[in-house]
């Protein structure tokens, strides 16, 4: 427990940190001027995903360095491998998400390179691993890298407003991080989480509305291909409720607007400003309420994935979803509902 609260606040510190050292240079270099899509009005400096992703790799590395093989993270050298594998999986989207902040990609290779980052990050996951036992394990995987792509491109897709990421991130990865602390996750994923959360929260000032700095696709890629690894690894212990539950908001607002988009014949690939949220937000909603109301709701839906875990019942899974599908559907009508 207070190894992982030390990691936490060390992520916290750093990620600050460097975000006050890099923030000149990124106002310098990486403006991000409104467009179609963007809520802000002025250009705004983009780019602090290096610091978020940087802070988080350095204290797993450093806590690795510390306890060694036989310390609090005691493990096989493999598995320190398989982390090593993922991080540079994670790194590498982050240069994807970088190039695409200079010069946008086009989104073919865009998806490919992603693909073959998820694809590597799900091929670390334990081979005993399942998530869906009653179908073939090829089958089973492949579902795995068609849900991890997806929630890579919603985490990316949902980034539009301030503090948006980090009303997401901080409750998801927070609970994630609670589960490794209580031992149902392994020591690396529990490592990851609580570093994760803590560097979001030291980034979150630069970002409260209204922002000093935003995420970048350098940042909101990598992040959710670290969710979408802790997320299948949660699943994976048998607990794909909870799993479920934790991007439950996320997921909906963009699988919803994303469906909506194709019956109205639009072209997918163009930027928009379809989502829930930025319906709310064009309604007249503040940015304050409509990221007070997803965090609120995303603390709700974690503590339903909280006690689908630890009581451990069928039907306490199936209500559990059930509750978490209405408070989601509720915030959404809510949104849709905002007019100016």
């Amino acid at each position: 427990m207070l190894f992982g609260l030390v990691s936490l606040l060390a992520a916290a510190a750093l990620s600050y940190g460097l975000l006050l050292w890099l923030r000149p240079f990124l106002a310098r270099h990486t403006l991000a001027k409104p467009n179609a899509r963007s809520s802000h009005k002025v250009p705004t400096p983009q780019g602090g995903g290096i610091a978020v992703l940087a802070a988080m790799l350095l204290v797993v590395t450093a806590s690795q360095l510390v306890s060694g093989n036989s310390g609090l993270l005691g493990q096989q050298p493999g598995e320190f491998i398989r982390l090593a594998v993922i991080f540079a999986a994670a790194i590498g989207l982050a240069l994807v998400g970088a190039i695409d902040d200079v010069r946008p990609l086009d989104p073919v290779p865009r998806l490919v390179l992603q693909s073959v980052a998820v694809a590597v990050v799900i091929a670390m996951l334990p081979d005993r691993m399942r998530i869906v036992p009653f179908i073939p394990w090829w089958a089973d995987r492949a579902l795995l890298v068609v849900g991890a792509v997806w929630l890579v491109n919603v985490v990316n897709f949902m980034d539009g407003i301030d503090w948006m990421t980090v009303a997401e991130v901080v409750p998801v990865a927070g609970v994630l991080g609670l589960f490794g602390i209580t031992g149902l996750l392994p020591p690396n994923a529990s490592l990851v989480a609580l570093s994760l959360c803590g560097a979001m929260i030291g980034f979150a000032p630069f970002n409260r509305p209204v922002a000093q700095l935003f995420l970048g696709d350098v940042g909101s890629l990598p992040i959710g291909l670290l969710l979408s690894w802790l997320l299948a690894t949660l699943a994976g212990t048998g607990h794909l409720a909870a799993a479920l539950l934790l991007p439950l908001y996320y997921l909906a607002d963009a699988t919803i607007t994303l469906f909506q988009r194709l019956s109205r014949g639009e072209r997918i690939t163009q930027a928009h400003r379809r989502h829930f949220y930025q319906r709310a937000l064009d309604g007249g909603l503040s940015v304050y309420s409509i990221v007070a109301g997803v965090f609120a709701v995303n603390v709700a839906l974690g503590a339903l994935a909280i006690a689908t875990v630890y009581i451990g019942s069928r039907s306490v899974d199936m209500a559990a979803l059930a509750a978490g599908g209405i408070l989601v559907a509720a915030l959404l009508m809510n949104f849709n509902r905002v007019r100016s």
